[in-house]
């Protein structure tokens, strides 16, 4: 007799939890970008694409294209500063102490942490009290008894956004890249070494090539989150620093633009989906790689 495989019944619980509480809300976000905005705030069930017409205006297109720019300055950043660190955190003794310090700043609340940078960023802060000693010693050394130091203006900057942005989602960098070092199989640096390759040479052709699923979700783990924004670039930023993520609570509190709203959503919730995908086919690809070289 053939058993019964009882295996989709106890998936049965997740599928309805997952169409809950991800698919109908976003069903429901897709279908108000289609319909028309209402005076009261609300939606007319009538099919319209003025929510999209209106969102690929040139001054909605300027937020989105300084929105990608910041994003990828970010993510960059993240990356070169994660790759160093995660190889560092797999290569030591210390590996639990050393992840407990990468992982300590999500057990504070982002607020407390980007208004803390808050007191780093302002004129009075501590960046420009360096700047204020390094001011001093330079009117020292060149006799400018004259000199007065003015504080930078580093709050309310894009500068202010992209760094308190790599504060925050930097860990989500490190932490793939150090567990595609760690699982490395650092006899083919070895190897490379003898066939009379150089260390960065052997790195750069042998050990970034093998962690390269890492670094792909690094990418997509810090791309993501800072493409969709919110309270760094409100709290941090200023007009010239406004992303997607605040025109989509501009419209919904202020605006009551709902179809407006849900139309930027949408975008990005596609831009994330396409990453995922790409994350994905990746992996698949370096997998049946790894299968064909076994074979």
């Amino acid at each position: 007799m053939r058993k019964s495989n009882p295996g989709p019944f106890y998936s049965y619980p997740m599928g309805i939890w997952f169409s809950l509480f991800f698919v109908v809300p976003l069903a429901i976000i897709v279908a108000y970008s289609f319909m028309k905005r209402d005076m009261f705030g609300g939606v007319i069930h009538e099919f319209t694409l003025d929510a999209y017409k209106q969102m690929f205006s040139a001054a909605y297109a300027k937020i989105f294209f300084r929105t990608l720019w910041m994003t990828v300055v970010a993510t960059f950043i993240s990356i070169l500063i994660a790759l160093p660190c995660g190889y560092a955190i797999a290569r030591s003794r210390h590996q639990t102490t050393l992840l407990i310090l990468v992982i300590v700043p999500f057990l504070t609340n982002s607020l407390i942490r980007i208004f803390a940078w808050m007191t780093i960023l302002g004129e009075n802060g501590a960046l420009n009290g360096i700047c204020e000693i390094f001011a001093k010693f330079c009117f020292f050394v060149s006799r400018n008894s004259d000199g007065v130091f003015v504080p930078h203006k580093f709050m309310f900057t894009k500068f202010a956004v992209v760094l308190v942005s790599i504060y925050m989602y930097l860990p989500y960098a490190i932490l793939p890249i150090f567990t595609s070092v760690d699982r490395f199989d650092f006899t083919l640096l070895e190897a490379a070494r003898d066939l009379g390759a150089t260390k960065a040479g052997a790195i750069f052709r042998v050990m970034i090539p093998g962690i390269k699923s890492g670094i792909i979700s690094a990418l997509i783990f810090t791309f993501i989150p800072i493409f969709g924004n919110y309270t760094v670039p409100q709290i941090i930023g200023s007009t010239e620093s406004y992303m997607l993520g605040n025109i989509i609570m501009d419209q919904i509190q202020k605006a009551r633009n709902l179809p407006l709203a849900s139309a930027f959503s949408v975008v990005l919730t596609v831009v994330s989906m396409a990453a995922i995908l790409f994350m994905i086919s990746s992996d698949k690809k370096e997998a049946s790689l790894k299968k064909m070289k076994k074979d």
